[in-house]
């Protein structure tokens, strides 16, 4: 889907370049030709009233076609030329009623499709600029009208070709960067992957090799901890032996002092009840 975007955006992009680079040669032309724009023998001509109306309106754009051959022009022809109206030399595009000929020289009597008059004034062979090619383009001729000037050409070819421009610019560069990047073979990609594999089960041994350590670790403070409990408790039975001991003694002599003490009191009385005697 972003493949087939880029596709069309591409194509829109060399569409308007192509476009904006028509309607410059279209602009310069006008400006060296009497403002009648000249692309490889053919004109664009915007249609500036109404009197070939419905054939084609104010305001379309009509398609003339240079005449090599004005002989070969007949009755019925949509011609375009130079006329006068009110002292004015303007441009008019109508269709031939007749065809003058006298001697070595050729002329052209015209009117307007929605007239109901001839023109007044014949079309000599030097007034003639060229044939309508039957094609035209409804309401177009407006459109070129403003692109023709310095606004219109401003807004709607120089800034979208500024744009395309930067783009293409844009798309240069990451096409150059892509390719100063280094080129990696299958093979050189398979070791690659064949190294990250071996690097990660490594890192799964040391962390098992780890746990283990602690494992150990663990066992031998528990190891430790049933030594200390073991040297307590003999010390404790050592210690309860020894008072036990100790009290036996104890005892022993208490004993001892009071069978002495017997003794002794025995013979003050026996000593006594003999003084007595």
């Amino acid at each position: 889907m972003k493949k087939l975007l880029r596709i069309i955006v591409n194509i829109l992009m060399w569409g308007l370049l192509i476009f904006g680079l028509l309607v410059t040669i279209t602009v310069f032309s006008s400006e060296r030709n009497n403002g009648i724009s000249n692309l490889f023998g053919y004109m664009p001509m915007t249609v500036k009233t109404n009197s070939m109306s419905p054939t084609f309106k104010k305001g379309d754009l009509v398609i003339i076609k240079e005449v090599d051959d004005l002989y070969k022009l007949k009755k019925g022809d949509v011609i375009t030329f130079y006329t006068m109206v009110n002292g004015t030399r303007i441009i008019n595009t109508h269709r031939i009623t007749e065809v003058n000929k006298e001697d070595n020289n050729i002329s052209f009597t015209t009117k307007g499709d929605a007239n109901d008059v001839e023109d007044s004034l014949a079309v000599s062979s030097g007034d003639v600029i060229g044939k309508w090619t039957n094609k035209s383009i409804p309401g177009f001729g407006k459109k070129l009208d403003f692109l023709q000037t310095k606004k219109g050409f401003f807004i709607c070819i120089l800034v979208p070709m500024a744009i395309f421009f930067l783009v293409e610019l844009y798309k240069f560069i990451e096409t150059l960067i892509e390719y100063k990047k280094p080129v990696i073979s299958d093979e050189e990609e398979e070791e690659i992957k064949k190294k990250a594999v071996e690097e990660y089960l490594q890192g799964l041994g040391n962390k098992e090799a780890d746990v283990a350590d602690k494992d150990k670790d663990k066992e031998a403070d528990i190891a430790d901890a049933v030594d200390k409990a073991k040297d307590a408790v003999e010390k404790s039975a050592n210690k309860a032996v020894g008072n036990a001991e100790n009290t036996e003694k104890e005892i022993a002599d208490v004993a001892e002092s009071v069978e002495d003490k017997t003794e002794d009191v025995a013979k003050t009385v026996v000593e006594t009840a003999e003084k007595t005697l």
